[in-house]
């Protein structure tokens, strides 16, 4: 609807934290700016180890009190489910704080972030009041109750290219399991997660059961997940900062650190697939989201006899998504999330050029309306399984095609890689798929599709792509302790 830039300009956004269940004053700002075109949304709370310690403390008085870890299961549902309603009921504004704030066309915000984030805390409102705990097979004089309990304060930190759908896969089983949550999104994109914690709220969730403080991660990151009184840290990002979580988590208090992280995710054509479908599927799914997707299948390996044939397509099939304003319900790629990721996209195109890849289509930074940080979908061929855009993760618009000549080389170029997260293999031979589907070292794999997706299935990476799973009933594992709890039984006879 052209009504997007109205509702833009009317829009009134509020960047300040949000902490025991009110907005907070802040001590230092920074400014919130919209990649569409470079123009500041509004100032926001710029949190450190303060605003981190006010934010756990009220975490951890809320669940002490009980006022939710205590709550029934079917009240901490119903709880869930009206927030999930009032997300949709609020679509419109939350689709356009993520658009503005992130860079993606609005439509996609709507449609798909929001609908799949409001639906998984439906989704695990609808669940806990399901799961049953354990009655060990003892002998008859025991008693053996395996239960599950929340673990107290969960702190997460989530990333900028999806929101309001990764504040949901981490706050959803957290919550449902009956946890205090502190969220820390990205200083790149922490609009919606704020606007979320007030719907929460008005849903009827206790106060300080979930706080959101905006800020970098050297301030605000590294205090959460440093922080001794928090008792699990989820983590989704980079591998680099990753590895600098689990080790705060070592340094700290030994938390649970769990974390979802990057991804160099393999594109298997075999010759006896249908090209057609597969090359619109990978074309399609690289340049969704401007390729800022740890799942982004940017290497594109192709069975030598159709090498051509698809590398000629898909630069066809590219001229389809060049950027545009992301507030146009027409647009299907919308801008990078700010100069500093345009830059380095920059950089590995160039890359590419310089150590030899043939570059097919696009490779330009452009704007719309003379503002915005934009990049042309751009595909290279002839790329060396050695070459750094093959290697490592660029999470922009940047496709690698590759060639392979045996089912047993494209599984090794596959696994060649310190990433695992996703792959697909693209074959009419089921035995091929089968086979190949085992062999791959990733979490994910699809057969003839990418990016098929349902919250009741678990994701995550093997690898440096990371440990533990979100979604899926898998999710609450992560947010929960273990105990047995012994009875020894006298025997009724000898009573």
């Amino acid at each position: 609807m052209n009504s997007w830039r109205e509702q833009a300009r009317k829009l009134s956004i509020d960047g300040r934290a949000f902490i025991n269940g009110k907005r907070v004053a802040a001590r230092t700002v920074f400014d919130c700016v919209s990649p569409r075109d470079g123009r500041v949304l509004c100032q926001v709370t710029r949190g450190d180890a303060r605003d981190i310690n006010d934010a756990v403390a009220a975490a951890r008085q809320s669940f002490n009190r009980g006022v939710w870890s205590q709550m029934s299961p079917r009240a901490r549902k119903d709880v869930l489910i009206a927030f999930a309603g009032l997300m949709r009921s609020n679509a419109q504004e939350l689709a356009l704080l993520e658009s503005l704030d992130m860079g993606k066309p609005v439509a996609y915000s709507q449609k798909i972030d929001l609908g799949s984030a409001a639906h998984c805390i439906r989704w695990y409102g609808e669940a806990i009041d399901k799961c049953y705990d354990e009655i060990a097979p003892t002998p008859a004089n025991s008693l053996a109750m395996i239960t599950r309990e929340p673990m107290g304060v969960v702190g997460a930190i989530v990333p900028w290219n999806y929101p309001m759908l990764m504040a949901s896969w981490k706050i959803a089983p957290a919550l449902a399991m009956g946890n205090s949550v502190v969220l820390k999104p990205s200083e790149k994109s922490p609009l919606s997660a704020l606007r979320l914690a007030e719907l929460a709220m008005e849903a009827g969730l206790p106060e300080g059961v979930l706080n959101v403080v905006p800020g970098f991660g050297d301030e605000a990151g590294s205090a959460l997940a440093l922080h001794m009184d928090v008792d699990c840290i989820g983590f989704t990002g980079s591998t680099r900062v990753g590895k600098m979580i689990i080790q705060y988590a070592g340094q700290s208090n030994l938390k649970r650190a769990y974390t979802e992280l990057g991804g160099k995710s393999p594109f298997i054509i075999f010759e006896d697939a249908d090209i057609e479908r597969a090359t619109e599927s990978c074309v399609g799914s690289i340049f969704f989201n401007q390729g800022e997707s740890c799942n982004a299948p940017s290497r594109l390996l192709v069975q030598r006899k159709h090498y051509d044939a698809v590398l000629a397509r898909a630069a066809e099939l590219a001229k389809d998504y060049q950027p545009a304003d992301p507030l146009d319900d027409a647009t299907v790629m919308g801008a990078l999330v700010d100069k500093g990721q345009l830059d380095t996209v920059m950089r590995y195109i160039e890359s590419g050029k310089k150590q030899g890849a043939a570059l097919v289509c696009g490779g330009e930074a452009v704007t719309i309306n003379g503002a915005g940080f934009f990049v042309q979908p751009t595909i290279f061929g002839g790329v060396r399984p050695e070459m750094t855009i093959a290697c490592e993760e660029i999470f922009g618009p940047v496709l690698s095609v590759i060639p392979f000549d045996t089912p047993a080389d494209a599984i090794a170029l596959a696994n060649d890689s310190s990433y695992g997260l996703a792959a697909s293999v693209w074959t009419q031979n089921i035995d091929l798929a089968h086979q190949s589907a085992r062999a791959l070292r990733a979490g994910t794999i699809h057969v003839n599709c990418y990016d098929e997706d349902d919250i009741t299935v678990p994701f995550g990476g093997y690898k440096q792509s990371g440990n533990g799973r979100d979604k899926s009933l898998h999710a609450l594992e992560k947010y929960s302790e273990l105990k047995t709890t012994w009875i020894k039984l006298q025997d009724m006879k000898k009573s």
